[in-house]
């Protein structure tokens, strides 16, 4: 199926592919989703508390900061090659035990940091430890899209970034009672991530994908049929690579506790929990790509905010809470862009492949915070929010203007509360481009 000329996208075509629970009604598809989403709850409470304990042990340890940014780096590190093998064990073995053998492998690192100081240690574990947690982003992504819909799949994809962040949030907060200097916080994550196995593995209700070969996407084959969705999700793993990984030491850099630590960088989890759904939902009626656009200037927005008023006090906070609240959702759009173009037997390659550039474009950013650091001093951290999302505002408005395909998919009265937010603006954005591809086409006057 060849990409229309005038768009650059592949056209979405209905294929016969038996039922789906992507149509049926909300409650089914809760009930088949309802043991992986409390599994990954407890899964990234025990992975949000290790990132931060990391972080805030990095800086206790007097890591250099460009050996604290190559340790971030590597973590991201793993999601190239995570992303990559978890696909072939997939088709062998199926979702629910390829996620048990994950999650028992990152139980085991986060215990193997906690063991040692060596950063030689740390930059292996951290590694496998992106490794194991690409794999069950794959696992889960592949299997939440497997059962979704393009009417719903924003949606579904809402809940679950909710979900992962919220979990990953309440787990960052738990670094102020649990001593990040003893090797007792490492032990905790390690028993959470193995605890979100039982409800993964035991669920009656859970329908996960059958197990069979999973149809490999080349990278250069999705780029074809869906080029926003990829240089969206390789832009939106650069901005979130930075913010997570080196918020943390950001905060510590500019000389907040570690528990002051624990909720500045728990704001953002925060905010994204409170902006997904609504964002995500509103993209499921409003073309993906505008929707993007606010949030990412919503999100330079805030990191001006973080800039001027500094990290401390409440307006710290507010700023990292609306930085997350902007940027967090962007992932879930891009990856519902992309799956809305890509045929249903290569969801799992396609799932594979975000990850793959949400990795890659992950690995950049806390090298990119740590050069603008050492340039710029404390306040790199924010100037490289502004930069990225900047980026990323540019391209998704380049795509916008590439292929012009109506903004809103419906009148105001079928619009959701949330999508009525994006209606007006939306619609003079698509009536600005009529307009200025009338005049192309006339040519310019006299």
């Amino acid at each position: 199926m060849n990409p229309d000329p005038s768009t650059g996208e592949i056209p979405a075509v209905d294929f016969d592919c038996g039922p789906s629970l992507g149509s049926t009604p909300g409650a089914s598809l809760a009930w088949a989703t309802w043991g992986l989403f409390v599994g990954l709850g407890i899964l990234l409470v025990g992975v949000g508390l290790f990132a931060t304990v990391v972080g805030v042990r990095g800086q206790l340890n007097g890591f250099a900061d460009w050996v604290i940014g190559l340790i971030g780096a590597a973590y991201y590190g793993g999601f190239l090659a995570g992303s990559q093998l978890t696909l072939s064990a997939l088709g062998r073995v199926g979702h629910i035990r390829v996620y048990a053998a994950l999650a028992s492998m990152l139980a085991t690192t986060m215990i193997t940091v906690g063991l040692t100081d060596a950063p030689a240690a740390w930059l292996l574990m951290r590694f496998v430890s992106g490794m194991c947690i690409a794999g069950l982003y794959v696992v889960a992504e592949s299997w939440l899209n497997q059962l979704a819909s393009n009417e719903n799949r924003g949606r579904l994809m809402a809940v679950y970034m909710v979900v992962t962040s919220g979990a990953f949030g309440v787990g960052q907060v738990l670094v102020g009672p649990v001593d990040p200097r003893t090797v007792t916080a490492f032990a905790v994550a390690a028993m959470l991530t193995s605890l979100a196995v039982v409800p993964v593995a035991l669920s009656e209700d859970a329908v996960p994908p059958p197990i069979e070969a999973s149809l490999k996407l080349p990278l250069r084959e999705l780029a074809r049929q869906v080029p926003t969705g990829v240089g969206a999700c390789l832009l939106v793993g650069v901005a979130h690579g930075a913010l997570v990984a080196m918020g943390v030491v950001y905060a510590t850099r500019v000389g907040l506790s570690p528990s002051e630590a624990g909720r500045f960088i728990a704001a953002t989890a925060v905010g994204g929990v409170l902006s997904q759904y609504p964002i995500s939902s509103a993209s499921d009626e409003i073309d993906r790509r505008f929707v993007g656009v606010v949030a990412a200037c919503a999100a330079i927005g805030a990191s001006v905010l973080l800039l001027v008023g500094g990290a401390s006090g409440w307006t710290g906070l507010i700023a990292m809470a609306a930085l997350g609240g902007a940027s967090f959702p962007l992932y879930s759009i891009a990856s519902a862009y992309t799956n809305d173009w890509v045929e249903p037997e290569h969801v799992s390659g396609a799932a594979s492949q975000l990850v793959l550039l949400y990795g890659a474009g992950a690995l950049i950013g806390p090298p990119l915070v740590s050069a603008a650091t050492s340039v710029i001093g404390n306040n790199g951290y924010p100037w490289a929010m502004i930069g990225v999302h900047a980026v990323i505002v540019m391209f998704l408005v380049y795509r916008l203007f590439a292929w012009r395909a109506p903004i809103s998919r419906g009148p105001w009265s079928e619009a959701s509360l949330a999508a009525r937010a994006f209606f007006i603006p939306a619609n003079v954005v698509w009536m600005g481009r009529r307009i200025s591809r009338r005049r192309t086409r006339r040519g310019p006057p006299g």
